[in-house]
């Protein structure tokens, strides 16, 4: 079963932004797990209350160039104190959202950049932003989707905010090609309630030293992302970067979860192999 993006949502963003940033995808409902929220301790019920806990994990592997990783900082510090970004903000129920934002490579190789930090309008916006340029760029080896999820889902957990929903957004240029497999990860985050969205990277022409893929787009969506509502915003464009970030930030904050439980269909086989970069790393290297 394919869900749609909201068709205000991609409106609103693709009005935002010109209508032509980026390419929108439905998501992959293929977890057998039913898409709810499971409960919170007695010290999360009782934490104010947000409309969305939103955790940042961003791809810092050494495919991504070092215009690429600053770009993406750029993209994502611009997008929080945007002006459709704060409109979208006070449209929401309780008007705020909690987000953290980390960094990723191997399985073992997670940094965060931001802790927990609350956005309720333009003071809070421009202080988050302020931390996400501050500090500086890095790069690492391998690439771990899943260990990145699974880096995520306890952080929900630590979080002071208690959210309506809660999203991981996932930005990357390449498969998951290190640690565990990334279906076992996605669909262990659906179990929990959490939705999973994507951002592929795809401004560069697929090389052997990078181990890029032709259908990353493709892989994000059947692979990668899940839950109620979920989406891939595809970026092709280096000169669209910046923008396209924008795009799924509005979505992931304008997003509904549907009002009935999700009953997904039976299973639909990937169009893109979900284990395509460790088959691409063991033919190269053996390992």
């Amino acid at each position: 079963m394919r869900w749609c993006v909201s068709i205000g949502a991609v409106l609103f963003a693709g009005a935002m932004l010109g209508g032509d940033v980026a390419s929108f995808a439905a998501p992959n409902a293929s977890s057998p797990f039913p898409a709810q929220l499971t409960p919170r301790s007695a010290d999360n019920q009782t934490a104010p209350a947000v409309d969305v806990e939103l955790i940042l994990a961003v791809d810092v592997s050494y495919s991504m160039d070092m215009d690429e990783l600053a770009i993406q900082r750029e993209g994502y510090a611009q997008a929080i104190v945007s002006k459709e970004f704060l409109q979208a903000l006070k449209s929401l129920p309780n008007g705020k959202i909690a987000v953290t934002y980390f960094e990723w490579a191997a399985s073992s190789d997670q940094k965060i950049i931001i802790p927990w930090r609350l956005i309720d309008g333009p003071e809070t916006a421009d202080a988050v932003a302020n931390e996400i340029m501050k500090t500086p760029i890095r790069r690492a080896s391998r690439t771990s989707i899943s260990g990145a999820i699974y880096f995520a889902m306890p952080l929900f957990e630590e979080n002071p905010y208690h959210g309506l929903r809660r999203v991981i957004d996932i930005s990357g240029d390449g498969p998951n090609n290190n640690g565990a497999p990334v279906t076992g990860a996605r669909d262990a985050a659906l179990e929990k309630g959490i939705i999973i969205n994507g951002l592929p990277i795809m401004v560069k022409e697929p090389s052997y030293s990078t181990m890029d893929i032709e259908n990353l787009d493709l892989y994000y969506e059947d692979c990668v992302i899940g839950g109620p509502g979920s989406f891939v915003v595809t970026i092709k464009d280096r000169e669209k970067f910046k923008e396209a970030i924008r795009a799924k930030l509005l979505l992931e904050v304008a997003g509904r979860t549907p009002e009935h439980r999700v009953v997904p269909v039976a299973a639909k086989e990937p169009r893109v192999s979900c284990l395509i970069g460790e088959k691409i790393w063991q033919d190269r290297w053996g390992r």
